[in-house]
This record gives C-alpha cells, structure tokens and sequence, in this order.
C-alpha cells in the first residue's frame, strides 16, 4: 500500500524515469503478474516490435530490476525474463510516489457528497 505524506506533494523528478517510461512500466508489471516471461510472451503481451523489447529490457537489465535467463532450446536461443527483488522494490516505490501524485480518495468522495447533481441540464432552446 502506498504510504501517505499528509500535504506534501511529489514532484514529477521524483518518478523513476527509468520505470516511468511506458514499454519498460508494462515489462515490470508483466512480470510482478507472472514470475516469469519469455522474450516472445513480452513481445506479443505488450504489442511491440523485437528491437523496441530488446533496448527496453536491457536497460532494466542494466539496473538491475530485471534477470534474463538465455539458454538454448533445440537448437533456437530462448530469454526467460523475472523481476528481481531491487526491481519489485523499485517498482512499489515507483507506484507509491505515482499514487501520491492522486488526491485522497474519502476526501475526494467526501467534498463531492454535497454537490453531485442527479440530473443534466437541459441545453438552452433557441427561439
């Protein structure tokens, strides 16, 4: 869960950018969903090309947020990608700073309450 910091505001600087980005945010959250992926199930998941993929997980590999495991299979190369733990702790810090960016849920809800209207206005006749 996220922590609150009652009145205080992120800046946007304070996002990870290396997560922020939207290819590398979808590779880290495919892989908190599944414990692992191949290179082919991330490819046609988050509909990218080969060469997008391939830049975008090895940037993560570099930080360390993501393992790949390369091995054969027959005679055809097979990459296995899994969340490390400095990835899955990157990640929770990333959406913890990003769901502070979000007003107050109850408070929202509350100063809401009394001005939710049930119906539409009417548009204006012409005559």
């Amino acid at each position: 869960m996220a922590s609150s910091r009652k009145g205080v505001r992120p800046a946007p600087s304070d996002l990870d950018p290396l997560i922020h980005e939207r290819l590398r945010l979808g590779i880290l959250s495919a892989l908190t969903a599944q414990e692992s992926l191949s290179f082919t199930e991330l490819r046609d998941l988050l509909q990218t090309t080969d060469g997008n993929l391939s830049v975008q997980a090895r940037r993560l590999e570099e930080a360390g947020y993501i393992v790949c495991d390369k091995r054969f299979v027959g005679r055809k190369p097979k990459s296995t990608y899994s969340l490390s733990p400095a990835g899955k702790n990157a990640l929770q810090s990333y959406l913890e700073t990003l769901s502070n960016f979000l007003p107050d849920r109850n408070r929202l809800r509350n100063s809401r309450s009394g001005t939710i209207r049930t119906h539409a206005h009417p548009l204006p006749t012409q005559g």
